[in-house]
């Protein structure tokens, strides 16, 4: 690829390179050099800026119906209290495993339009082991960073108790074969999701089971979520909206990634995080969609990078770091969101001449993934 008007490399920090040219060979980065490189094949810049693919490591991809009216009554003041999610799961149960397939295929190919390279895809609208397992399956049609969430909430007439224990039980003996990952909603402010014990008998469980671990945490209020993934280790822990002082320190001296999802802000009316107290106490941060169909029906990762700058705090180049490379970590994945020799070549063109317009020109569709013959 030649005529690179501005390369951003991630390597190290943003890692600007300015008429530049890249070596691919079978799908990886084998040089970066200047301009004018040779190759067999070349494709045209055309002066354009060229960033490393965005990884999305946060997404619901897999599901059924539409919440608009509850969006819709959202914005006239309803609260969020994460019951909507039932309702996601009867229309996911109802539906047949080809229109689960083409709707899934259909959101991941508008993300690809959008600069997303790779996703990570959550399970977590079936509730039931028949349909977890399902989910899972058509999740790895599309990347190999399935997560499964079975403990997304507590379905309706199911004890409590009765009911992590089936999560923990057959319906991770059946879905941990096809995921990567467990996820858990701890969330003791919403009686729709799982307590600090719960929680951590869920994970322990996925653990055991050779998954690794993921927390949705301290979404609607302060809680244990963010502690209880530092403790166990987890990789990311998603949302982190509600954050004490004793969670900042948590995260600052661990591997865990504080995983911010701006759109979920942004449909719910809830306070944006302050990702600039994140980074001034030493953690890394992430950027991801969220793309689910109750509270941030996005796939637009420029969009979420717009937020990050406008309400987060985060300078474009942060925020463009956070939606790449800090994904990558997310996902524990050193081969994605950087561009260097021996990493995929993954790419977003910009119809711009720098990184900055992502958030300087929000809601215009500037990026596109590179999809190599």
């Amino acid at each position: 690829m030649d005529n690179i008007g501005l390369l951003v490399t991630n390597d190290p920090e943003l890692g600007e390179v300015r008429d530049a040219a890249l070596v691919i060979e079978d799908g990886v980065v084998v040089a970066v050099e200047r301009a004018g490189a040779q190759g067999d094949e070349r494709i045209d810049a055309g002066g354009r800026c060229v960033i490393p693919g965005f990884v999305d490591s946060h997404t619901h991809l897999v599901f059924a119906g539409d919440r608009s009216e509850e969006f819709a009554a959202r914005m006239a003041g309803a609260p969020y209290a994460a019951g909507g999610i039932r309702v996601t799961t009867d229309a996911t149960r109802a539906a047949s495993e080809d229109e689960l397939t083409a709707l899934t295929r259909a959101r991941r190919d508008e993300a690809l339009r959008a600069g997303i390279t790779h996703l990570e895809i959550k399970s977590g609208y079936g509730l039931d082991v028949a349909t977890e397992r399902r989910l899972c399956e058509i999740a790895g049609e599309f990347t190999d960073d399935v997560t499964f969430l079975g403990a997304h909430v507590v379905p309706p007439g199911i004890p409590r108790a009765e009911y992590v224990a089936l999560v923990c039980g057959p319906m991770l003996a059946a879905c941990a074969p096809l995921a990567r990952w467990i996820d858990v909603f701890c969330e003791p402010a919403s009686p729709h999701a799982f307590d600090a014990d719960e929680a951590r008998a869920v994970l322990e469980a996925g653990r055991a089971a050779g998954l690794g671990l993921r927390v949705h945490g301290n979404q609607l209020a302060a809680g244990p979520g963010v502690r209880l993934a530092v403790e166990l280790g987890a990789a990311s822990v998603d949302h982190c909206t509600y954050l004490t002082g004793a969670d900042v320190d948590a995260l600052a001296g661990s591997d865990t990634v504080a995983t911010l999802l701006p759109g979920v802000e942004f449909s719910t009316r809830s306070p944006y995080p302050d990702a600039r107290r994140l980074l001034a106490a030493g953690v890394t941060v992430a950027l991801a969609t969220d793309c689910n169909p109750g509270t941030s029906y996005t796939s637009s990762m420029p969009f979420v990078i717009a937020l990050a700058v406008r309400e987060m705090g985060l300078t474009p180049a942060e925020a463009v770091w956070a939606a790449t490379a800090g994904a990558a970590r997310a996902l524990r994945r050193d081969d994605i969101g950087h561009i260097a020799v021996g990493a995929r070549a993954d790419l977003a063109v910009l119809d711009a001449p720098t990184h900055l317009h992502l958030a300087y020109r929000p809601g215009v569709p500037l990026a596109r993934a590179l999809e190599l013959a």
